[in-house]
């Protein structure tokens, strides 16, 4: 074993002193008020808006905070000179519908708008109708369309699985898929792309479309609402328009709840919107019809009881299927 030269080891053991000392007085010169940063972003407004508007979605709340805790990382990291490269920010959002995909789309949105990420922050809602054409020649410029009006922004692909046909094989959706992945990995610092749909036929999609697996990085799962939940959303979507429920009226929405989500086409806040509208409809019928009687403000704020038992649901029936059946016609 070759002996150290005992003359060059003061040398070099002052030189890593002095590397260590200048990279100290680097780390004490260079600081980052991440709070500051944090607060001027706006982001907290825009979480805390998140928790206003929906109710529940605790796993996908977590998972958005996480994202943001690890952008604005990024950013303090870029601004003390530690480079590194940006995230993949495209995502799947996976769930029913009716459990907020959308809405979380909006805010992650401005999010990355906030932090710099996105040079607008809007969102783009696309489906296979707008990406894919019907003949040779018809998609490329289809799919590069919506492409050209994201960016900037991002791109919100509702039931995503559509695009893929293995099937049909004069089917156009392959080719959609290969301009998208092109897009994504050439324009990551100006587009983040969303995937949405079922959960099950989400993980068909990625299987079948290795190489848009890969370039999606944050998986997001959008649980069902519990019937508790759901109680709370109708209570926000009634405050919100200035209605309330009577108190015979809210024990039998909670029985309404439980009937609708046993029935099938059941989209959870969806479904509940739908059935506080149709409850506004038959309340006003039932006041147009009593129009004999001064009716006070309360009055016209309150959903009754009846108005909610008039539903089809009662009798095991989805209500909706056929627009031409009158809502109120069991009054």
């Amino acid at each position: 074993m070759a002996t150290p030269n005992k003359a060059l080891l003061p040398r070099l053991m002052n030189s890593s002193d002095a590397s260590d000392s200048q990279a100290s007085q680097d780390k004490t010169e260079l600081t980052v008020d991440l709070r500051g940063s944090y607060e001027a972003s706006g982001i907290q407004e825009i979480l805390d808006q998140l928790d206003q508007d929906l109710i529940g979605l605790k796993p996908v709340k977590a998972r958005i905070r996480e994202i943001a805790a690890l952008l604005i990382i990024n950013k303090a990291r870029h601004l003390v000179g530690l480079e590194t490269t940006r995230p993949s920010l495209h995502m799947s959002f996976t769930g029913p519908p009716g459990t907020g995909k959308t809405t979380v789309a909006e805010r992650m949105s401005r999010i990355l708008h906030g932090l710099g990420y996105l040079r607008k922050g809007h969102v783009v809602t696309a489906t296979r109708d707008d990406l894919v054409g019907q003949y040779i020649g018809h998609t490329a410029p289809k799919t590069r369309e919506i492409l050209k009006k994201a960016m900037g922004g991002v791109l919100f692909i509702d039931e995503a699985y559509y695009l893929y046909r293995p099937e049909n094989e004069r089917d156009y959706g392959a080719e959609a898929i290969e301009i998208l992945l092109q897009v994504m990995e050439g324009h990551r610092d100006d587009l983040v792309v969303i995937f949405a749909g079922y959960k099950e036929r989400m993980d068909i999609f990625y299987q079948s479309n290795p190489g848009l697996s890969s370039r999606v990085a944050n998986h997001i799962d959008f649980p069902n609402y519990s019937c508790q939940e759901l109680f709370a959303i109708a209570q926000l979507i009634l405050a919100a328009e200035n209605y309330r429920f009577s108190n015979d009226a809210k024990s039998v929405f909670a029985d309404y709840l439980i009937r609708r989500m046993q029935l099938p086409f059941f989209a959870n806040a969806r479904s509940i919107r739908n059935a506080i509208d149709r409850a506004r409809m038959r309340q006003a019928n039932r006041l147009f019809n009593g129009m004999g009687t001064r009716l006070s403000r309360q009055d016209l704020m309150t959903i009754e009881a009846e108005d909610i038992t008039a539903s089809r649901v009662f009798q095991g029936e989805v209500e909706g299927l056929n627009p031409s059946d009158p809502i109120t016609n069991q009054l």
